[in-house]
């Protein structure tokens, strides 16, 4: 478990990044959309950071 928990941020960085690559392969430009996937990958950053100090 401790392991699901140090990744998870990685994770939710990687969905961030993925939501973020949907406008480059398909023709909605929609600033949602972008506004999403940017608040993913920083929640993801800082996750990552804060749940490595906890469980290391």
């Amino acid at each position: 478990m401790n392991t699901l928990l140090k990744s998870l941020g990685a994770i939710i960085l990687l969905i961030g990044v993925a939501v973020l690559a949907i406008p480059a392969f398909t023709t909605t430009r929609s600033n949602t959309v972008l506004a999403i996937g940017l608040f993913a990958v920083i929640l993801g950053f800082i996750l990552h950071i804060l749940l490595n100090r906890k469980f290391e």
